[in-house]
């Protein structure tokens, strides 16, 4: 049986998922339909565009995507403090960028003043809206649902495009984020669509590359704040260079000239999170077949699940045997 997302979703023991999406139709998301020869190419950039213009309004940031033939890979990071601090109309403003929103908003952003009764039920609608801004669920479905419009329009239909629920992993710690991302980033090279990481198309490892070049980070995505230190500034808690590198060079072992390992190389952003280049190695090709749940350390595990009340401890494991 699925979990419930909201038995998924732990803030207090983190703010980074990886989200799937995956179209159920026999015609591609994107790509060339080898049946009738029509290229569906295009509807990659919906996806990277939506994706990144969410991203700007949500409170929500995007660590990693690639937009793939018949799916979706995201890692997100859920800011839950900056929709705590944000003002009623900063929170009304966002949402109707998105949704049209009620009588009673509107009225508000007019300047006009609401009686006590309509107080009460406006404090109610900005709560939820500022809920929403901060869910992966609503991130999602804005998402999903404007690509499966216009794909239905596209294509003359009507019906489900993308599968009935997205999926998502918490990520529990450093070694699961670091692992998650060259995921995501090396799967266009793992499905012989591109040969190098700046020429894998729609995908944030590429954005990254072409900014770096320049000496800088890309706005749209969360940026790297380096290593971790005590007044840490938000951002992944990586190097961007050591991250980079370490793409670059799992991305060659998966060649298949090559006997899968790592040698005589030092990596210090693997050495950090204390994760051996075997491991790392099986976890950024195969970690959405050896994980199917919240992936961390042992300990960080064990607390995610008694936040939620949930007894069962899925992926332990195989988190004790890679990440521990």
């Amino acid at each position: 049986m699925p979990i419930a997302r909201k038995r998924q979703v732990s803030l207090i023991d983190t703010k980074y998922y990886h989200c799937i999406s995956r179209c159920v139709r026999r015609a591609f998301l994107c790509g060339e339909d080898s049946f009738t020869g029509q290229s569906y190419e295009h509807r990659r950039g919906w996806v990277e565009d939506k994706l990144l213009a969410l991203a700007k309004v949500f409170c929500i940031d995007v660590c990693a995507y690639a937009v793939m033939s018949n799916h979706t890979h995201l890692v997100l990071y859920v800011d839950d403090k900056k929709a705590k601090r944000l003002n009623d109309k900063a929170i009304i403003l966002r949402w109707h960028k998105l949704c049209k929103g009620t009588l009673l908003t509107k009225k508000y952003l007019q300047g006009e003043k609401l009686s006590k009764s309509e107080l009460i039920f406006f404090n109610q609608t900005v709560e939820q809206y500022r809920e929403r801004l901060s869910s992966i669920s609503w991130f999602m479905r804005l998402l999903n649902e404007d690509i499966a419009r216009r794909a239905n329009k596209e294509d003359n239909c009507t019906g489900r495009f993308w599968e009935g629920r997205f999926k998502s992993q918490a990520l529990l710690d450093e070694a699961a984020l670091a692992a998650c991302m060259a995921y995501v980033d090396l799967n266009p090279i793992r499905a012989k669509i591109a040969n190098t990481p700046e020429e894998s198309i729609h995908t944030s490892v590429q954005k990254r590359i072409e900014s770096a070049t320049t000496g800088k980070q890309p706005k749209k995505l969360l940026r790297f704040a380096g290593m971790p230190r005590q007044r840490m500034p938000k951002g992944l808690p990586f190097e961007l260079k050591s991250y980079l590198e370490l793409v670059e060079l799992t991305g060659r072992v998966m060649r298949e000239d090559k006997r899968g390992y790592i040698e005589n190389t030092s990596l210090s952003l693997l050495e950090r999170v204390n994760i051996s280049p075997e491991n790392w190695l099986k976890l950024t090709t195969q970690f959405t077949r050896v994980f199917h749940g919240a992936v961390g350390r042992p300990s960080s595990h064990e607390s995610y699940c008694d936040n939620l009340g949930r007894k069962r401890r899925a992926n332990m494991s195989n988190c004790e045997k890679l990440l521990a």
